[in-house]
Formats: C-alpha cells, structure tokens, sequence
C-alpha cells in the first residue's frame, strides 16, 4: 500500500462530501446489514447501538464524514485514530476483520449512490479506505504486542471470576475481579476501562465496557457499576453476578488515563457514575504519593445515590493535598450540608471557574454527555487550553473499523 494517498483520491474523496451528507446514514446502515451477514463479523459489535434508533450509524456516518473532509488534513483525526484503535483492542478487532468491512463499505457505497459511485469514485474510497485501515492496523498491532508482553498482559478473552459484590449506593454496585486461573494482572492506567463479553440467556452476546475504579494492585480490578433503566448488561450484573461468577475479560484499553506523576494541579470532575475512572485516579494519586494540589469535586442527585463518598473521603485524609468537593441536586430529607453533601444544586460553570484553578490545572472530566458539554465549554471559555482538557463521556463502545 502507498504511504501517502494520491492529489486524485485526496480530491475525489473531498468532492463526495455532499453526497455524504445527503446519505450517509444510508450507507451505513446499509454497510452494516452488508456485515452483519457474517456471524464472526456480527459478534463484534453491540447490537443494541445499531438499527434504525440506534447511536452507532449515527456515530459512523459522522465519523466518515469527518475523514472525508479532512482527508487532506489528517493531523486533526490524530486523537480520533487513538480513541477508535483503543476500542477495536478492547472488542478484540484484528486485521483480518479490515476486508471485510472494506467490502461491505464499498458494496454500500454503490448500492445507495448508483450510477453517481462511478469507478473511479469507488477506487479512490478504497485507497482512503486502506490507507486509515493500515494505520488502525500498525497502531492495534502495537497495543496487542505490549497487553501481551506486560506481566499479567494477556489477548482475547480471559476468565475472570467475581470475589466481592459491593453495594456502593441505590443505583451502582462494584464487582472485584480476580483471574480465574490464579495469575497476575497487567498494570492498567488509572482511567482506562475494561471490555466485557457477556453472555445473557435468551440474548445474543453483548460487550460493554466498564472503566476500572480502582488504582492498580497487580493482582485484581474493580469495576463500579450503574444499574440503568431497562439497561441488559447493567441488570444482569446487579441481579445475577455474584462472588464465584466468571466474566470474560478483555485487557485494559483506553487513552482516557493519567499518565505518570503530574506536576502541576490536578481537578478530577465528575457526575453520576462518571466517579469509576476519577477513584482510580484519586487512589493512584494517593499511593503514589503525589504533592500538587488535588481537587476531586463530584456531583450526584442525593445521599442514596451518591457512591463511594466515605471511600474518597478517606483517600482525602491521608493526605494534605487533596481538596474534595460534593454537589448534591436535589438533597432529601435529613440530609445534612458539611456532613452529607458540600454544596447543594449542580456544579454551575461560574462555580467551577471560580473554585479550581483554571490558569495552571490539568482538568479530568467523566459524565453524561450534557455534563460534560457544559463543563468542557466553561473551561474553554475561562481560557484552559484543550491540551490541559481531558475528557470521557459515556457513549456506544462500537467504533467503525476504519475511518
């Protein structure tokens, strides 16, 4: 394959951005019925994302559309690339899945655009193809080699079975994982998730990722979990896993972490379930016994909801640094401000922008997407460069296969 794509594809990929925008939901969809065809194919993805209400099509047909525009501006997808090879790693995707999907995008492409996919049309979308494909490729290639040479590393799926059920608030529970066959865990980076096969009577299998909520110990991880209206997975875990049930694991993937000892401020902000990744970081922060300022804040809708409070607040008084903040929406009934909750209503952006401190920290952000949004978009406007902007945000764990 070329190690640069042509001035004629890079110009022809560029000319179907109408047409993808007019139909590129219809591609897609038609891409995947195109793949699910094939059973191992299938069996990759979550199915509840696809279909006509679901969010993955959604999120591919954005997806392509931003490589198209950007095909002669790659640069800009750099972070994309990262965060779409991380989740092909976690749902076990290998390169000799690639073809496939080349065919079926391919195949869609003529199918709903017709005559207006003329060949050369076609031959300049595979060459884009690949050439995203190839790097996806040497990047997974790369992950897969060093989850397999770590000590504790392994590939595919490893049995993992269930020591302790941890009821951690009304809404979410945490299971403790240990190997099934008695041996070590990779390192994981505190921030990073765990992808599970699940297999549900009655249903076909399901793969969710969770992100771990503890720091690394070498010998198990812990995973904190939100029971979700009519959610599948998240019902069965709560109702069903119990110490002695074996999960298939995938090894820790994602480029959501915190990467080493910081030197400057750290602010970890979280709503709802969004804590999981930022109480492994808080706990790594501790353990390793980092000295900058540390500001965990947190927001919930009340004291039943509110999960692993007495955890953080114990990790906070071992130490001198770390300042831990609480919101809580809506208070109930006996609930006691200073003892039960900091603050109570939301975390306003003025609140935010007043109370951490914007001219030097590193910012950790996990929630719901209208969360996230409004805490990413104060921070930028109080002037927090993007760089010093980390993000997570709960979403489909399908990613397209290329681009």
């Amino acid at each position: 394959m070329s190690q640069t794509l042509s001035d004629e594809t890079i110009a022809l990929v560029k000319a179907t951005v109408p047409a993808l925008e007019a139909h590129g939901l219809d591609i897609v969809r038609e891409m995947y019925g195109r793949m699910f065809e094939n059973p191992a194919i299938r069996d990759l993805f979550n199915q509840s994302h696809h279909g006509d209400a679901g969010s993955q099509p959604r999120a591919l047909t954005a997806a392509i559309l931003a490589y198209a525009s950007n095909i002669d501006n790659l640069g800009a997808l750099a972070p994309a690339v990262e965060r779409i090879a991380q989740k092909h790693v976690g749902l076990q995707i290998l390169r000799e899945h690639y073809p496939y999907v080349a065919d079926a995008l391919l195949g869609a492409i003529k199918a709903v655009l017709g005559d207006a996919a003329t060949e050369e049309i076609l031959a300049a979308w595979g060459e884009a193809y690949w050439f995203l494909a190839n790097i996806l490729i040497a990047r997974e290639d790369r992950i897969y080699h060093d989850q397999q040479h770590a000590t504790g590393g392994w590939n595919g799926w490893r049995d993992f079975r269930i020591e302790k059920v941890i009821p951690e608030s009304s809404v979410i529970t945490s299971f403790v994982l240990r190997p099934a066959d008695g041996g070590p865990v990779m390192t994981h980076k505190p921030g990073q998730y765990l992808t599970f096969w699940i297999e549900i009577p009655g249903h076909p299998s399901i793969k969710r990722n969770y992100s771990i909520s503890s720091a690394s110990n070498g010998e198990s991880y812990r995973i904190s979990v939100k029971l979700e209206p009519h959610g599948l997975v998240s019902g069965w875990l709560h109702d069903n896993a119990k110490p002695g049930t074996i999960l298939k694991v995938a090894a820790p993937a994602g480029e959501f972490f915190l990467d080493g000892a910081p030197d400057r401020p750290i602010v970890l902000l979280s709503g709802g379930v969004g804590l999981t990744p930022m109480v492994a970081m808080l706990e790594a922060l501790v353990a390793g016994g980092s000295d900058v300022p540390v500001h965990y804040v947190h927001g919930t809708h009340d004291r039943s909801t509110h999960a692993m409070r007495d955890h953080v607040r114990a990790l906070a008084a071992k130490t001198a640094n770390v300042n831990v903040v609480d919101f809580h929406q809506t208070p109930i009934a006996g609930e006691i401000a200073g003892q039960d909750y900091d603050v109570a209503g939301i975390i306003t952006d003025a609140w935010l922008v007043s109370n951490t401190p914007v001219a030097d920290a590193d910012y950790y952000i996990c929630g719901p997407r209208p969360f996230l949004r409004h805490a990413v978009s104060a921070l930028s406007l109080a002037g927090v460069p993007s760089s010093r902007i980390h993000y997570e945000f709960f979403g489909p764990a399908d990613e397209l296969l290329a681009a």
